[in-house]
């Protein structure tokens, strides 16, 4: 029988909680820089998952992936002011190489708005050279003053996107597609995550954009994290860059653009959305094991019957382990793969053999029953995808309890300092309430329209802002 790990009780210290996890489920490390992190490969093959999945739903929207340069020059920052201002704490900057001062100092990227800038000034001659539509999948860095694993480090793998267009109307309409088919669709058809789905106030949104839209989701302490945002930068880059073309008229005009992107952050929102106090749950979808067979002891029948039903489920289309370890105690090896989440074992020990059965134990609901050998590839795939529609349900359910409808700023203050959201009028609010929150470390997460949809201006009637304290 499985005993349970030795986790901090979420309850008890939630940040405590949550470092505990990263560790014992081989998450990933502290790096020997401060703020780095080393993403061990139980933690890396979760992002190349996601990495997939992402991948897969960018393209299908006609971008495409290239690559440029980490070493930005540091001239080019300066072009655009809000954006070097919004970065400049958290820069690093390459003042030496080769043993020489260099002439202009390089700067490590915080985003690529800049240095991909210089190249679509070059690349976009004409209206026939729109949209251009890129991603490149890397890593940035900037310099992080509290540090905490996967939610805010120095360097970060990330992915985003950029691009151009003819017309302002084109980058919006862009920039919403990937906020909710690329994004929203991955987090919550995939990642079972609970987001909303909302547009930043003037003082959140990102720095150089005329718009920003947003991902939040409520983690099991009730703070909020932004999961990813799309931007719409407007002409400001294009403006810095003279990112130009020759339109159909004959005119020189300047592009209208958009960025983009989502980070390792979301292996955190996942340690914190789906976690308990036994470790993680990895929605099946996501899962890069979705069912570990584990023979419970070393019998030769028991060892060969593991390995044939191991072949037997990875024939119907799941993502299968078997866990052939019987050096290894029986307890230990259960406890490692509860703490790493996988949403299903199948236990064999001679009585079950001797029974034609197998115990199925459902990390996501919780507990075991007997299953017949012989039913368990016609019916895991039923358990999984049962087993993801509840990680969502649950999620929903967590925020809906915990979110308050409030009419004062004192009131949303309270609901968020109680470990929970608050709804309040953006008109009630406004740009003082939300200079008012921020003296309490509460911030306006997103704005929605009345019913829930995505506002195309922030300052509609009946906007509604999202408050909550936030990681």
């Amino acid at each position: 029988m499985a005993t349970a790990p030795v986790l901090t009780p979420r309850a008890d210290d939630f940040p405590r909680w949550y470092q505990d996890l990263i560790a014992k489920a081989e998450l990933a490390d502290n790096g020997p820089v401060r703020g780095t992190m080393v993403i061990r490969p139980y933690g890396y093959g979760l992002w190349e998952r996601m990495q997939a999945e992402m991948d897969a739903r960018i393209k299908e929207t006609g971008a495409q992936n290239a690559y440029f340069p980490l070493l930005i020059p540091q001239s080019y920052l300066t072009r655009e002011a809000d954006h070097v201002e919004g970065f400049a704490p958290e820069l690093a900057v390459v003042t030496h190489g080769g043993g020489k001062e260099l002439e202009e100092p390089a700067v490590v990227r915080p985003t690529s708005e800049m240095i991909i800038n210089a190249s679509f000034s070059k690349w976009v001659q004409s209206y026939r050279d729109l949209p251009l539509l890129i991603n490149q999948w890397a890593n940035v860095v900037r310099w992080e003053l509290r540090p905490r694993l996967f939610l805010r480090t120095t360097e970060f793998l990330w992915q985003e996107g950029h691009t151009a267009h003819a017309t302002r109307e084109d980058a919006r309409d862009f920039a919403s597609r990937i906020h909710r088919r690329v994004y929203e669709d991955f987090m919550v058809d995939v990642l079972a995550m609970d987001v909303v789905a909302g547009r930043k106030t003037a003082r959140e949104r990102f720095a150089g954009a005329v718009n920003t839209l947003t991902l939040e989701g409520m983690m099991g302490d009730g703070k909020a994290l932004q999961m990813a945002t799309s931007h719409e930068l407007g002409q400001n880059f294009a403006r810095a860059f003279n990112t130009s073309y020759l339109s159909k008229d004959g005119t020189q005009e300047l592009v209208w653009q958009t960025s983009w992107g989502s980070t390792t952050r979301m292996i955190g929102a996942l340690v914190m959305m789906h976690g308990d106090d036994d470790g993680l749950r990895v929605p099946p979808r996501l899962a890069q094991v979705q069912a570990v067979v584990l023979a419970v002891k070393d019998d030769e029948a028991v060892l060969a019957k593991a390995h044939e039903l191991g072949a037997r489920l990875k024939a119907a289309g799941i993502r299968v382990r078997v866990d052939d370890r019987t050096d290894v105690p029986f307890g230990r090896r259960a406890v490692d793969w509860e703490l790493k989440g996988v949403p299903v074992r199948v236990e064999i020990g001679p009585r079950d053999l001797g029974n034609g059965t197998a115990m199925l134990a459902r990390r996501i609901p919780g507990g075991k029953e007997p299953v017949a050998l012989d039913a368990l590839a016609d019916l895991l795939p039923k358990v999984l995808e049962d087993d993801q529609a509840l990680l969502l349900r649950q999620a929903r359910e967590r925020r809906a309890s915990r979110t308050a409808d409030v009419s004062t700023v004192e009131e949303a203050v309270e609901a968020a300092t109680a470990g929970g959201w608050a709804r309040i009028p953006w008109a009630t609010l406004g740009e003082e309430g939300e200079a008012r929150l921020a003296d309490h470390a509460v911030t306006v997460r997103c704005l929605v329209a009345e019913d829930g949809s995505v506002p195309e201006d922030g300052d509609a009637p009946g906007n509604v802002a999202i408050v909550a304290r936030a990681y």
